[in-house]
């Protein structure tokens, strides 16, 4: 056994947005930290593979696009913009290699007491990590190591290349026809944006619905809006298998009934993740994963090892940035002092960058009727918003779930252009109890689409297809 090489107060295994929490976290506590780091750059996920390179994307296939579908009867014969998909591809990797060096590199040099390993860790017991033949040392570890792409058991598939989401984010020439397996918020942006470019896309489904955890209104009202842009659906299908004819990817699946195929240049693979914790020897630190693969956590982050903590995508929780990042924070702050510290996952917005976009808060009718056997909702679409009006958008719709007897507002979902904006109002009314009355008594600016917010509101007081703007 190698002898310990330095001693830490606190190991944070992860180069991500949870990594980089915990390594603040611990910076500001005044506490030296290890942070150890293998297989994607430093920054992990989003500002490499995910957040940031396919928003810019999605911008770049908006601004491609939608010069040729204009709105507005008044602009017409719209415009095709020169579009060099070689060079979407360079902006994208100059955008990352900026984030990465503002948001990381400049921040974890300036993290007092911080330092960095680049290499595979492993636990050699729960207090002990191995990483480049060293060992070190921690008072306490996190384990911060993300997820990735979960290969699904479809016969053929090891035959055949295919992509997830980092591949895809390499390619350097556009193609003509992609099939992507599933219908997630990945699994849209991504056929949104080839869709944009010019692709011929193809979604396959095993469920009733896109955005499977989404409301039922929501992913109806995206799947038209995506429809009307040329993609194609096949919901509530079983893959059978994978193949390659003609230099094509073949996808056969089945409906129940019937048996049918489906053919791409490139197949996406975007039905779920597995977390990244394979080679980390999690045993020889006492660390238990759940039925799943994900590590077992309780409220506070603690893993079943007492100095062990795990936070973000590899606790399986909310696979968002925004939660990594408040999960890795905490862990940190409940493992140097003392474990109290806990998020409300009900209060977390999430969003999906598609256009229109789609956002989150709070519960849905399901949940709502699975804690109170009843539900009090109710459902504006766009039509019923002035601005849309004024700006002919007929894409949209804002559900909102609200407690049975206080009227506090439990939950909002949206699909519109820039919901990902609009949700935050929502957000602070799910944290704070506000009710109804409360939403409906606060001036918003007239006209604009966050009105949806308070048309939804007053749909529980009136009928809002016959209201005048101007009521409050």
């Amino acid at each position: 056994m190698n002898s310990v090489s330095k001693t830490y107060d606190l190991i944070i295994i992860g180069g991500g947005a949870a990594a980089f929490a915990a390594a603040t976290k611990a910076a500001d506590l005044g506490r030296s930290a290890l942070m150890i780091n293998s297989g994607l750059p430093i920054g992990g996920t989003c500002v490499n593979v995910g957040c940031m390179p396919s928003k810019h994307l999605l911008a770049v296939g908006d601004e491609l696009y939608y010069p040729q579908h204009p709105r507005l009867t008044a602009v017409q014969n719209g415009r095709r913009p020169a579009f060099d998909f070689q060079q979407a591809m360079q902006g994208k990797n100059a955008m990352v290699a900026a984030a990465r060096e503002s948001n990381y590199e400049r921040v974890l040099r300036s993290l007092e007491g911080v330092s960095l390993v680049e290499g595979k860790a492993l636990f050699v017991s729960p207090r002990q990590v191995e990483a480049n033949g060293q060992v070190y040392e921690g008072e306490r570890v996190i384990v911060a190591t993300g997820s990735s792409t979960r290969r699904l058991p479809i016969p053929g598939l090891d035959k055949v290349r295919w992509l997830n989401n980092v591949s895809a984010l390499d390619l350097t020439r556009l193609p003509a026809s992609l099939v992507v397996i599933g219908a997630g918020p990945l699994g849209l942006e991504f056929a949104q944006m080839f869709s944009h470019f010019g692709a011929d896309v193809t979604v396959l489904e095993a469920m009733e619905q896109v955005l499977p955890r989404e409301e039922p209104e929501v992913a109806q009202e995206l799947q038209r809006s995506l429809e009307a842009e040329g993609i194609a659906f096949h919901l509530g299908v079983r893959v059978q298998g994978v193949s390659e004819r003609n230099g094509r990817k073949v996808v056969t699946f089945s409906d129940g009934d019937h048996t049918h195929e489906v053919q791409g240049e490139e197949l996406l693979l975007a039905a779920g993740v597995q977390a990244n914790t394979s080679g980390l020897e999690l045993d020889k630190a006492g660390v238990k994963l759940d039925a799943r693969g994900f590590i077992q956590v309780d409220q506070y982050y603690q893993t079943s090892a007492p100095e062990v903590f795990a936070a973000g995508d590899c606790i399986g929780r909310m696979a968002l940035e925004t939660v990594a990042a408040k999960e890795g924070a905490l862990a940190a702050e409940n493992a140097l002092t003392v474990p109290v510290r806990s998020i409300n996952y009900d209060h977390v917005p999430r969003a999906v960058f598609t256009n229109p976009q789609v956002a989150s808060v709070g519960l849905t009718e399901e949940e709502e009727m699975r804690r109170y056997n009843t539900c009090s909702c109710r459902t504006v679409y766009m039509d019923a918003v002035p601005k849309a009006l004024a700006i002919n958008e007929d894409r949209g719709v804002f559900k909102m779930v609200i407690h049975p007897r206080s009227s506090k507002v439990l939950g909002v979902h949206i699909v519109a252009p820039h919901a990902a904006d609009l949700i935050h109002e929502a957000a602070l009314a799910v944290k704070f109890g506000l009710t109804v009355d409360d939403i409906i008594d606060t001036v918003h600016v007239f006209p604009t689409l966050s009105e949806g917010i308070k048309r939804v509101s007053q749909a529980f007081t009136r009928d809002v297809s016959l209201m005048s703007c101007c009521v409050e």
